[in-house]
């Protein structure tokens, strides 16, 4: 008889098919009570900890935050910080679903960066200076993120921690710094223009007098504010148009020289006015509509910068 058959009658074999043998299917064993117990420990640990920590820097930066927001409503020069928030917290919702899920590696060097900033803010305390205290937050965050949940996270967001940097106003002796000398050369612009066109004009510093009509180029008109917009919207723009470095601040770059030859151009234009119309209307609502108009051509004018360096790009490749 054959191994794999069975003798019958006559002497003949039938074959017969041995069926083979099968694993038993292996279902996942269900999670201990000590595993659930463990986990949901550790889900409660962490939640204590964010709230923790999260009152622990409402009691630190509530005053901070406080009078930077009161600095947004107020300081029209910074009217735009109330947006930065916002944009920051859209990148990084955006970065964290570009990036997937990224690994959680705590970093004690994060303890570090949180000491560095409560360093900042006693000083910023201690020294009456905003400045200082406003970056400490920005700092903290850094450092809590990099404490927290290690360097993939933090290099997930850099970006948006950086940018608010713009929702946070100069030290005064910097802004005084700058606006200054803006204001001089705005006012010799403008004076230069005006004597294009044949008007008679006499500058005293950021007087300049006209023969029916004087300005003075103060502050506010200085260009500081169409300024630090600018630049904050190139930087935004940049950011998602362009994914070269050098071509990002080259945007950021341009809208300096292209704002401070704006504000020129609008103190000219109300110049011109005042010395044919009057006051009245050089004043009225050519000041306000002036400066919508001069930050719509400053941003229309980077989107042609902006094609421009894309078209170049093209015909080098080409």
């Amino acid at each position: 008889m054959n191994p794999n058959g069975v003798l019958l009658s006559g002497g003949r074999e039938q074959a017969t098919i041995t069926p083979p043998e099968t694993e038993p299917v292996r279902r996942p064993a269900a999670p201990s009570l000590s595993a659930l117990f463990s986990s949901t420990r550790r889900l409660d640990l962490n939640l204590s900890l964010i709230v923790f920590l999260v009152l622990v820097i409402g009691v630190l930066y509530a005053s901070v935050l406080f009078r930077l927001s009161l600095d947004w409503w107020n300081d029209p020069d910074y009217g735009h910080g109330m947006l930065v928030p916002i944009f920051s917290a859209y990148v990084i919702w955006t970065s964290l679903r570009s990036y997937g899920p990224l690994p959680w590696q705590p970093a004690r060097s994060g303890l570090a960066v949180v000491f560095v900033a409560m360093a900042l803010l006693t000083a910023g305390f201690f020294g009456a200076e905003l400045f200082l205290s406003r970056v400490s937050f920005l700092v903290l965050l850094a450092g809590l993120v990099l404490a927290l949940a290690g360097r993939p996270l933090l290099t997930a967001v850099r970006f948006p921690l950086f940018y608010l940097l713009f929702m946070i106003p100069l030290p005064q002796i910097i802004y005084n710094q700058i606006t200054f000398p803006l204001q001089l050369f705005t006012s010799r612009l403008a004076s230069d223009c005006l004597r294009i066109v044949g008007i008679p004009v006499l500058r005293e510093g950021n007087l300049v007098f006209v023969p029916h009509y004087s300005l003075e180029v103060a502050q506010a008109c200085s260009g500081i504010r169409s300024l630090m917009s600018l630049v904050a919207l190139s930087v935004a723009y940049g950011y998602f148009a362009e994914k070269r470095l050098w071509a990002r601040i080259a945007l950021a770059g341009f809208m300096v020289p292209v704002a401070i030859f704006c504000n020129g151009i609008r103190v000219f234009g109300s110049g011109l006015l005042g010395n044919y119309f009057g006051p009245e209307l050089a004043e009225g609502f050519f000041h306000a509509f002036s400066g919508w108009l001069i930050f719509i051509t400053a941003a229309f004018l980077m989107f042609f910068l902006h094609a421009m360096l894309k078209k170049r790009m093209l015909n080098r490749h080409d």
